[in-house]
Order: structure tokens, then C-alpha cells, then sequence
């Protein structure tokens, strides 16, 4: 009887798969929602009976009960990089250009052009073919796990084809995605908010991006969320192009999305930009661009990255709505590295699925190029279709004694003299103290991507500041000092101030790349601060290098190392430095200086690498320890060889220097 049983449950569950694959991914639906859901019945009333055979895969089984209390940082098996933007035709061809140089103009290069989806990129994991994992992008680097929410978008399968599984070598594969909400369904989503008198989301992709971090599945069930997937990676499987990773990904049972094109060139690829820029109101999903891939994924993992974006996509995005109001006054905000930057206030007015009451002005320049002016009616838009910013004055409308904005003299905050250096457009203020320069560098402190210190968000970083509790980031460590007199604190309790101080205790435990970012260097990202933290490995060294060996760090510019050495030769830094040493963070990666093996060696790489990206060289090289330069000289230990080498090799031959090829390097790195 148990084996007839079981065998009945499986056949169900096969059954209501393929039911779902047709209904929510081919659209396609086979039955009636009424036979549907007594399919579904039967097969819960036989799995109540029989609790044993639960599965995680079961289709019962993808809305859970239990609430989620945190969602956990999950690390990226390979960082989740952001796409560079193009906006024009000729940036579209500049990237064709960059790509055949990288690549070599002797071979073919196809593209595959994908309308991009206007979601919330998402990471899915499988092993063995059943889905272990799902996070968010996050900052690219790691993301946070919403497994739990994610099962409950239909179209996302708990299990996948079993044969192309096996056909294809597919035991584990990390697919990623855009979760989405078509209009309509969205539509009819505030709809229903409204006659609850809730809150209405301003567009789907906010309500979205809230629906996935609810802490009740039961919730997310209800919303409509959707899928398209758009990658495919197999540590097992060899994956020549990705065109047919598209295919694969529709055959393990994902829905992609039918309208991408493989382009022969770059001019395909703009009849593709411009036909859907025309179309795009057709859709029933929202679009923001189009997303152009190198095919070849050989030819992907040799022109490789650079800290935030692939060499081998681009994004290009479709000219933004536009929408006229009013200026109504012009501000100018402090930010957390001391930079003014003005921003208009407007009569509010829709444009883009939300409603606008601001817009920045970016620079004093910005505003004397377009002449802009309190009172003036003008023309505003979303930059790529999200950030609003102010296209033109409408001139006709200006008013007869409007006055021309100039550049205040002292700080709107604190009242201090503004200082502006001779190489930029914009102003800062220089005092630490300033109460909004200073909220900003605590909350970028205590950021998700940098500190991760839970519960230490802006309003209560306001209220620290406003009483006295913080007057740098630094004091965040010595909180736990006053314990009662955070309880005693407006809508904090003792659980709430526990809860925090356990937050902060655990912060101590970030990498020393993680503390660098949280400092809040000017010009020094998450990507900046993990390269600069390999090369330099401890704090000291990097205090004491000089601009030029800050430079010498591949991607690391002269912004970068000037703003290093300024902030570091700064007596207030360095106090607050000598603090947090104090407190117990790490100003030290985990692999010593002296424990490495290129340390102090210095490489030059030239020719076409195949085994690994240029960019996957340089990181390997920079970890153990060694300097990676752009030019041959006396002073370069090795020159990396790869196909089709340059003038870069002769000059090492005539040199004498040390050539390796890249099985050679291999070998050097795993000696």
C-alpha cells in the first residue's frame, strides 16, 4: 500500500509541474483553474495522511508558515556586476569598438540583445536539481538569502528536467534572473490596497523589491511576483555560448524571455535598441532598455570585468519620460563626504509610475550651463527612467525678476566656510562635526554593505547625533557605555538596545576591505576598498605608501590615491582610526604580508589570455601579494604571455626578464 501511495503522490506532483510550467511560464494553461486546484487538494490531503513522504520540492511545499526573523548575508560564488550604461547610438558603437580591440578584429563576434526587465535581480542555486538557495544581488558582492519568498513565485521551479540535468552535466548551476510584477496585475494590486486603505506601492518594481523582503511568505504568495531568467552558470558543464545558455535555462524549465535576438554585429544590435524603444508601451511588463552580451563566452572570459561592470555587456538604456512643473526653490544638501549639491523643489507631478517633488541640479555648473532659476518652469525627467533631474528651463515662462543662483559662502548646516578645490566643480564643508555631514558618515558606516550594523538606521542616527550620543562613527563602539541611557530613548526599549549592541559587537568581525569602505574615503568604493585592502593588506602599510604605489593597484587612479593620502593625513582620522583599533575591528586581512608569495614581485601582463580573464590574473597576482603594472622596465620581475603578445614581450626579451606563459604562472601560484 506505501509504495502504491507513494507512486500516486509523485504522479500528482509531476502532473501539477507540468500544469505549472504551462500556466505560469509558457502561458499556455492546459486545464481549467477548478481541475487545477482539486489536483492540488488531493495531493494535500494525501501528503497530510502520509507526512513521510513530504518533499521539499512538492508543489504543497512553496508556501511556507514561518515567519522570517532575518534574512542572512549570502556570499556570491561570483560577484553579481552592475552593467554600464549607454545612452546614444555612438556609445553602443564605442562598446563594439572596445570589445573587438579586446578581443582582436580577426574573429567573429555575435551578440545577443535582451530587453531589460525592470525588477530585482535575484541569485537562484540548485543542487542535483532541486533549488537550495535564493538571494538578492545586494552590493554585487554578497546578498541577502530570500529563498523562502522566492518559492512562492510559481514560475520559479522547485525541480528541475531531470534529463537535460543529466544530458548536460547540470548537478549544480547558479541561475539569475529579474523578479518583476506585469502592470495589470500590479494595477489591480493597488487597487485592492486602496480599497483596504493602505498604502499604494509608487511602481512595480518598488513593490517588488518590498514584496521579497517581507518577513511572512503567506504575504508574498499573494503578490504577483513573475520571473524571466537570463543566466546560466554549471561548475561541472562546459558552456560554450550565450544564446544556447538561454535555451538550456527554457528546456531545465525557466521562463526566458522569447524576445531576445542574436545579433551578427553592433548594427543588428541597434535596429534591435531601436525597435524596442518604439514598442516598449506594447509590453505587459515594464522595460527600462536593452541588455547587449558578448555570445561567445570564451571571448566573455577573456576581455573580463572591471571593479563593477563586465567589458563583455553593456545596458542601453531608452530615452527617459519627460513631465513639465516648477521650480518652487532651489537647496543645497550636505552629503556625507562634506560636497554640497543643489537640489530643486518642485510642484509635485507624475512622470514614470510615481510622483516627483524633487530633482537634483548636480553642480553650480550644472545650473549656470542651463541657467536655471528659482521660479522657472521646466522640463524634468527620470535619468534612466529612475533618478529625476532637470532637462531644460522653459525660457518663455521665466519670470522678469528671477536672480541668477550662486554658490553659498558658508555651510547651510553648520555655518562654516565652504572650501572648493581647484581641480573641482563642487564645494565642501570641511568641519567633521557638521551634524549632517557627520548622520551621513555614520549611516554609510553602519550601511548593509559596509558594517552591516543591523538596526542602526537613519532615524535613529539622527536621534543619536541629535542627543549628543554620537560625534563619530567611532562612538558607535562605546555605546554599550550607556546602555540606560539608550533605554531611556523614545520608542527603544531594553530588548531594542540589546538587540543593537549585539549588532555592533558583531560588526567587529567585518574584514579589514569592509572597515577600509566603511571610513568613507571620497572616490573609495566597495570595489576600490577590496583592492586597495589585498595590495596593502594592513592599515599601516597603506598609511605609509605614497600616491604613486596607491596607484600602482590595476583601476586604482590618481582620484582615488590623492583622497587616500588626504584623508589619511588628517589628524581627526587618524585619531578616529586609533579608536576603532581600540574597539577591536580588523585593519588586517587575513593573509599577512609576510605569508605571501609574490610579495613585493611585479608583473606585466600582454598577449590574449585563454585560460583565465585578464582581470581574473591581476586579482590572483595582487592576492598573493604582487604589484601588477601597465609597462615593461628594469624593475618588473615578470612578463604573463598569452596569444598574439605585443611589443610588451620584445621589450622583456631584450630585458632579460623572467617570461612566464599562463600554465607557467599557474604553477607559481600554486607552488
Amino acid at each position: 500500500m506505501s509504495d502504491e501511495v507513494k507512486s500516486k503522490i509523485e504522479s500528482l506532483r509531476t502532473t501539477i509541474r507540468e500544469h505549472d510550467y504551462n500556466y505560469y511560464v509558457l502561458a499556455q494553461p492546459k486545464i481549467a483553474d477548478y481541475q487545477y486546484d482539486q489536483l492540488l487538494k488531493e495531493l494535500e490531503k494525501l501528503e497530510s495522511e502520509y507526512p513521510q513522504y513530504i518533499t521539499s520540492d512538492s508543489p504543497t511545499q512553496r508556501v511556507g508558515s514561518d515567519l522570517t526573523k532575518e534574512f542572512k548575508t549570502i556570499n556570491h560564488s561570483i560577484p553579481m556586476l552592475s552593467l554600464s550604461n549607454t545612452y546614444s547610438e555612438e556609445e553602443l558603437i564605442d562598446f563594439d569598438r572596445r570589445v573587438r580591440e579586446g578581443i582582436g578584429t580577426e574573429e567573429k563576434i555575435n551578440y545577443v540583445a535582451e530587453l531589460k526587465i525592470d525588477g530585482v535581480s535575484v541569485s537562484l542555486v540548485y543542487e542535483d536539481g532541486y533549488l537550495v538557495q535564493a538571494a538578492t544581488r545586494g552590493d554585487g558582492v554578497a546578498g541577502e538569502e530570500i529563498t523562502t519568498n522566492v518559492k512562492t513565485i510559481r514560475s520559479v521551479p522547485l525541480k528541475l528536467n531531470r534529463t537535460i540535468i543529466d544530458s548536460q552535466d547540470f548537478s549544480h548551476v547558479e541561475v539569475r534572473g529579474e523578479i518583476f510584477m506585469e502592470i495589470e496585475p500590479f494595477r489591480k494590486l493597488n487597487e485592492e490596497r486602496a480599497r483596504n486603505d493602505e498604502k499604494v506601492f509608487a511602481n512595480p518594481r518598488n513593490s517588488t523589491a518590498g514584496t521579497i523582503k517581507l518577513q511572512d511568505p503567506r504575504i508574498v504568495a499573494k503578490r504577483p511576483l513573475d520571473i524571466f531568467v537570463y543566466y546560466l552558470r554549471s561548475d561541472s558543464a562546459k558552456i560554450q555560448f550565450h544564446d544556447k545558455n538561454l535555451k538550456y535555462l527554457k528546456k531545465l524549465g525557466f521562463k526566458v524571455n522569447t524576445e531576445y535576438k542574436l545579433c551578427a554585429d553592433i548594427n543588428e544590435v541597434l535596429k534591435y535598441c531601436k525597435l524596442w524603444e518604439e514598442r516598449r508601451l506594447e509590453l505587459p511588463y515594464e522595460i527600462d532598455g536593452v541588455v547587449v552580451k558578448v555570445n561567445s563566452v570564451n571571448q566573455q572570459r577573456r576581455l573580463g570585468n572591471i571593479a563593477k561592470s563586465p567589458r563583455w555587456a553593456v545596458a542601453f538604456k531608452f530615452k527617459a519620460k519627460q513631465a513639465v512643473t516648477k521650480i518652487n526653490s532651489i537647496k543645497w544638501q550636505v552629503g556625507r563626504t562634506g560636497a554640497l549639491t543643489p537640489v530643486a523643489e518642485l510642484e509635485p507631478v507624475f512622470l514614470a509610475g510615481s510622483t516627483i517633488s524633487r530633482a537634483t541640479l548636480h553642480n553650480i555648473d550644472e545650473i549656470n550651463r542651463k541657467d536655471i532659476r528659482e521660479s522657472d518652469t521646466v522640463k524634468i525627467e527620470k535619468g534612466g527612467d529612475v533618478i529625476p533631474k532637470v532637462v531644460e528651463v522653459i525660457l518663455d515662462e521665466r519670470s522678469e525678476n528671477s536672480q541668477i543662483i550662486e554658490i553659498p559662502k558658508k555651510c547651510p548646516v553648520c555655518g562654516s566656510l565652504l572650501f572648493k578645490p581647484d581641480t573641482e566643480v563642487a564645494v565642501y564643508c570641511e568641519n567633521q562635526t557638521c551634524p549632517a555631514q557627520l548622520k551621513g558618515q555614520i549611516e554609510h558606516f553602519a550601511s548593509r554593505t559596509a558594517m552591516d550594523i543591523e538596526g542602526l538606521g537613519e532615524s535613529l542616527i539622527d536621534q543619536f547625533v541629535d542627543l549628543g550620543f554620537l560625534k563619530s562613527y567611532a562612538d558607535i563602539y562605546d555605546l554599550k557605555n550607556i546602555r540606560e541611557k539608550l533605554i531611556s530613548v523614545e520608542r527603544l526599549g531594553e530588548k531594542s538596545v540589546d538587540n543593537l549592541l549585539s549588532a555592533i559587537e558583531t560588526s567587529k568581525s567585518k574584514p579589514f576591505a569592509k572597515v577600509l569602505y566603511a571610513m568613507g574615503i571620497r572616490y573609495v568604493g566597495a570595489g576600490a576598498a577590496q583592492k586597495i585592502a589585498n595590495h596593502f593588506v594592513n592599515i599601516d602599510s597603506l598609511i605609509n605608501a605614497s600616491e604613486e604605489e596607491i596607484e600602482a593597484i590595476h583601476e586604482i587612479g590618481p582620484s582615488i590615491s590623492k583622497s587616500v593620502k588626504h584623508f589619511f593625513n588628517r589628524k581627526e582620522n587618524i585619531e578616529i582610526l586609533e579608536r576603532l583599533k581600540k574597539a577591536g575591528l580588523h585593519f588586517e586581512s587575513e593573509q599577512k604580508s609576510s605569508e605571501q608569495k609574490l610579495n613585493g614581485k611585479t608583473f606585466v601582463l600582454t598577449g590574449s589570455l585563454t585560460k583565465f580573464s585578464r582581470e581574473e590574473a591581476k586579482e590572483m597576482l595582487i592576492e598573493q601579494g604582487g604589484k601588477v603594472v601597465s609597462s615593461v622596465s628594469g624593475k618588473t620581475d615578470y612578463v604573463i604571455v598569452g596569444e598574439n603578445p605585443g611589443s610588451k614581450y620584445d621589450k622583456a626579451k631584450k630585458l632579460g626578464i623572467t617570461i612566464l606563459s599562463e600554465e607557467e604562472l599557474l604553477n607559481l601560484l600554486n607552488e
